[in-house]
């Protein structure tokens, strides 16, 4: 199977990965909130569990239509942000196709988060209510890095401006400012 390239010398594409808990969707949402418009957001949880309502399985959907999402993104022009547990077991290929096939700059990063400090941190979010810390534990998987040379690995005392700058500085992803539109569906004249 040939490779297809995807997006362009001056896209930028940064993939957050780690454990349930560990703070790669407030990482990813803050970096484009910095950038503002020109950047997507591709969550692994709404594109599986939402739109597709699949449980994380070998042979699932979920990997090539997040792959998938990504060239789409790349292809029109945005920079993207895609986040998710993305376990290096089930997710492997797809990750190292969009490496191989973007055109501009690529950072794939894993938050290094230990169980103990992920649970803690559950406790802090919405989603505190919808699954326990076993259910949390069960999915846990121990340093799942890449280990590609060029992966940034962030460990779990990085603060979340500490990751947002880290990232921004090994991706070159700009940071334009904010788009505090209160109107987000509506486009400028």
């Amino acid at each position: 199977m040939l490779a297809e390239p995807t997006g362009s010398p001056d896209t930028i594409l940064v993939c957050i990965r780690g454990n349930s808990g560990s703070g790669k969707s407030s990482i990813a949402r803050e970096l484009r909130r910095r950038h503002g418009r020109g950047c997507a957001l591709v969550e692994q949880d709404y594109l599986r569990r939402i739109l597709l309502r699949e449980r994380d399985k070998p042979g699932g959907a979920a990997p090539a239509l997040i792959g998938q999402t990504v060239r789409f993104a790349l292809d029109h022009g945005y920079h993207v942000v895609m986040e998710g547990i993305m376990h290096t077991s089930l997710y492997r290929g797809m990750l190292t196709a969009l490496r191989d096939d973007h055109r501009g700059r690529s950072l794939f990063c894993y938050l290094d988060v230990s169980l103990a400090e992920t649970l803690r941190r559950h406790l802090t979010r919405p989603q505190a209510t919808e699954f326990t810390a076993e259910h949390m534990s069960g999915w846990y998987a121990a340093h799942d890095v890449l280990g590609w040379p060029d992966e940034l690995v962030l460990p779990e005392t990085t603060s979340l401006d500490e990751a947002v700058e880290a990232i921004v500085a090994a991706s070159g992803l700009p940071q334009t400012g904010c788009d505090d539109d209160p109107r987000p569906n509506i486009p400028f004249p």
